[in-house]
C-alpha cells in the first residue's frame, strides 16, 4: 500500500477524549475514529490488524475442533423470552420493534441464538461433541464507554460454543479453550493471567476472566505472589479472622449522638471498627417468573469490611442492586446512619458468615443517635441468608496460603463459562443417549473481544513516540520510506523496484511514497509503529545500500540492496518466531 493513496491521515495532536495513552494513539496513527460515544470506526490500517487477530484466532480454534459459522446481529426476542433473559437482563439488552411490531433484539451475547440451532440440528449422542464458533458483530447499551476500544458499546467478538453429552466433556473443552486463550493473547503479545470469576447473567457453575494487568483496567484483581492465587474481586475469597470466644453478653442501647458512620461510631465508643456490624440497604431487582420484583435487602458485614455486591446479588438470586432510598429505608422500620435487623417489616437479611462468630458487636438500634452494644447473631436475631458478601482487598489473608494478597487494576480481555443445562433446559435442547432415552445437551461458551484486544496490545506495546506493534498482528511488516532526491531520481528508481521485490516476496509493506521531508515520514513511521523500517535515500545509497531499523531498537545499519529482502525474511521470520514459542502449555487453575 502506497501512504499517498491510503485512506487515513496521522494527527499531531492527541483527541479531547482520550483516557489512555493507546486509545490516544490508536488515533492519531489512523487506526480508528469515533463515531458516537462507544461507537468507533476502524480504518484500513486497524482493519489490518483485527484481519490479523481474526486469522489467530482462527488457526487456534480450528486446532481444537471448531467450525465456524455465522449467527445474525438482530434476533427475534422470542428466543430471549424463553430463556427469561429479555425480563431480567436491564437496559443494556437493545430492544427493537420490525415493521410488524414484532419484539427484536441486537444481539449483546449469542447463547440464544446457538440454543435454536443446537434444538434444530442436534438430535443424538452421536452427534457429540461439537465445537462451533464465529466472529461478529454484537450491541451492549453500555452507560459508561470508555477508554477507546477498552469499553464500547458496538464491539467485534469471537464467541464459540462447546456442545457435549457429559460433564466430562464439556471439561475437556474448557480446559482446551482455557490453554488455546494463553496461546491467542501470547501470540498477539499481551501479557494476561487468567482469574476465577463470576458467571453474571451467564449463568452457569465456573467461570474465568483473562485478565490483561493495567491501571486502565475497571476490574480489581486480587492475586497471591505465594501460592499464585487468583480471583477478580467480585467473587475473590479471604481467608477471615477466626475472633477470640467470649461469652454472649445482654443487650445494652447507648447514647450514640451524631455517629451514622462505622469511623464515627468506633472513635466515640473508643472501640475498633471490627467490633461493630455495619448495615448496607439496597434495593434488588429479582426475578419472578417472567417479571421482576423489587425486594429491600439489608446486608450485614462486619465494621471493618467492605461489602461485596456481586456476591450478595448471588446470594439473592438479584439481576441488579441499587441503593436503597431513605424513603424504602424508612418505610421498612430502619433508620438510616442507625439501622439493624431489629423490628423490620418485608425486608431480606443477608448475613455475612463471619458474623455469627463474632460475638457482642455494635449494631444500629433503628432509632436516631442509637446503637445496640452486645449484639449476637442467633441470640438476638437470625435470618436463613448467611453467606460470603465481603470484598477483598490488599492485605487480606490468602484463602489458601494465608499470606498477604495484592490487588491490581485489570481489563478483562476474555472469558470462559461452564453454561452446563441452563440453556439447553430452557431452550429444549435435548439428544438421545445411547438408551434412547432424552438428555440435555451440556454447554460452554466462551468469548474474546477483538477490538478491545487491539486496544489493550496498543496499552501495551508504545513508547513516547508512538506504537510499536508485536510483528504477529502489525497492519503491515514493512514500512519503506522513500527520502527523494533533490537532483537524482536513483532513490525513487531504487525504492520503486525494492517495493515490488518485497511484495513479489509475499512481505506486507506500506509504502511511504509522498512528497513529504525526512522528519515528518519518520514520525508518522514511529507512530504507525510498523516492526521493520527501511529507508531508501541518496545518503543511504552512497553508503552502499537501504538504511534498516527495527521499530524497538534505536540502531540502525546499512544493508546491501541485493540483500535486503532476504534480511527482512529473516528478520521478520525470528520476529513471529519468538511470538509463537510464547504459545506454551500453561498448568490449568480452577
Amino acid at each position: 500500500m502506497r501512504m499517498s493513496q491510503l485512506f487515513s491521515q496521522t494527527l499531531r495532536d492527541a483527541p479531547a477524549e482520550a483516557q489512555s495513552e493507546g486509545f490516544a494513539l490508536l488515533v492519531r496513527a489512523g487506526f480508528i475514529r469515533q463515531i458516537a460515544a462507544g461507537i468507533f470506526a476502524t480504518l484500513p490500517l486497524g482493519m489490518r490488524a483485527l484481519r490479523k487477530i481474526e486469522a489467530i484466532l482462527r488457526e487456534e480454534m480450528n486446532a481444537i475442533g471448531g467450525q465456524e459459522l455465522s449467527m445474525p446481529v438482530v434476533l427475534p426476542a422470542d428466543l430471549w423470552k424463553e430463556t427469561g433473559r429479555w425480563y431480567t437482563v436491564g437496559s443494556e439488552l437493545a430492544r427493537l420493534k420490525d415493521r410488524n411490531e414484532r419484539d427484536l433484539v441486537l444481539a449483546m451475547t449469542h447463547e440464544e441464538a446457538v440454543g435454536d440451532l443446537v434444538r434444530r440440528e442436534i438430535q443424538s449422542y452421536k452427534q457429540l461433541p461439537r465445537l462451533i464458533y464465529h466472529i461478529q458483530t454484537k450491541f451492549r447499551d453500555d452507560p459508561r464507554p470508555r477508554a477507546g476500544l477498552i469499553r464500547v458499546r458496538e464491539f467485534t467478538m469471537k464467541d464459540s460454543y462447546s456442545l457435549d453429552s457429559s460433564w466430562e466433556g464439556l471439561d475437556r473443552q474448557y480446559r482446551a479453550h482455557y490453554q488455546v486463550y494463553f496461546n491467542i493473547f501470547r501470540r498477539c503479545g499481551l501479557p494476561v493471567i487468567s482469574v476465577k470469576a463470576d458467571s453474571g447473567m451467564m449463568g452457569g457453575n465456573l467461570a474465568h476472566e483473562f485478565m490483561y494487568l493495567n491501571p486502565i483496567g475497571e476490574d480489581t484483581i486480587i492475586l497471591c505472589e505465594h501460592c499464585g492465587y487468583t480471583a477478580n474481586r467480585q467473587v475473590a475469597r479471604v481467608r477471615k479472622p477466626a475472633p477470640s470466644a467470649e461469652t454472649a453478653l445482654p443487650l445494652e442501647k447507648v447514647h450514640t449522638p451524631g455517629t451514622k458512620t462505622i469511623a464515627d461510631l468506633a472513635a466515640f465508643l473508643h472501640i475498633p471498627e471490627s467490633r461493630t456490624a455495619k448495615a448496607v440497604m439496597k434495593t434488588a431487582s429479582i426475578p419472578s417468573g417472567q417479571a421482576m420484583t423489587d425486594r429491600l435487602v439489608m446486608a450485614i458485614v462486619r465494621g471493618d469490611m467492605e461489602l461485596n455486591e456481586t456476591k450478595l446479588s448471588n446470594a439473592v438470586n438479584a439481576k441488579e442492586l441499587r441503593p436503597a432510598t431513605e424513603e424504602e429505608i424508612l418505610a421498612s422500620g430502619a433508620v438510616p446512619g442507625f439501622a439493624s435487623p431489629y423490628g423490620l417489616h418485608d425486608v431480606l437479611v443477608v448475613v455475612d458468615d463471619l458474623i455469627p462468630s463474632s460475638p457482642n458487636l455494635v449494631a444500629g438500634a433503628n432509632q436516631i443517635d442509637y446503637h445496640l452494644k452486645n449484639v449476637n447473631y442467633g441470640q438476638d436475631y437470625t435470618t436463613p441468608l448467611v453467606a460470603d458478601i465481603t470484598a477483598a482487598s490488599a492485605g487480606d489473608a490468602c484463602p489458601e496460603c494465608g499470606s498477604a494478597l495484592l490487588a491490581e487494576r485489570g481489563v478483562e480481555v476474555g472469558n470462559i463459562f461452564k453454561l452446563g443445562t441452563w440453556f439447553s433446559k430452557a431452550l429444549g435442547c435435548t439428544f438421545q443417549d445411547e438408551n434412547g432415552e432424552n438428555q440435555l445437551v451440556i454447554m460452554g461458551s466462551y468469548g474474546i473481544g477483538l477490538g478491545r484486544l487491539l486496544g489493550c496490545v496498543a496499552e501495551e506495546h508504545h513508547d513516547a513516540n508512538g506504537l510499536v506493534w508485536p510483528e504477529s498482528i502489525a497492519p503491515y511488516s514493512v514500512h519503506l520510506v522513500l527520502l527523494h532526491g533533490k537532483q537524482s531520481t536513483l532513490p525513487q528508481e531504487t525504492a520503486e523496484a525494492l517495493y515490488s521485490q518485497l511484495t513479489a516476496a509475499g512481505m506486507d509493506v506500506l509504502y511511504d511514497d509522498r512528497e513529504e521531508s525526512p522528519g515528518v515520514k519518520f514520525n508518522d513511521a514511529d507512530l504507525i509503529g510498523i516492526p521493520l523500517r527501511l529507508t531508501v535515500s541518496g545518503r543511504s545509497l552512497e553508503n552502499g545500500g537501504v538504511e534498516l531499523k527495527l521499530r524497538n531498537h534505536t540502531e540502525r545499519e546499512i544493508v546491501p540492496l541485493e540483500a535486503v529482502v532476504s534480511r527482512a525474511q529473516s528478520i521478520l521470520a525470528t520476529l513471529h518466531a519468538e511470538l509463537q514459542a510464547a504459545a506454551v502449555p500453561v498448568d490449568y487453575r480452577e
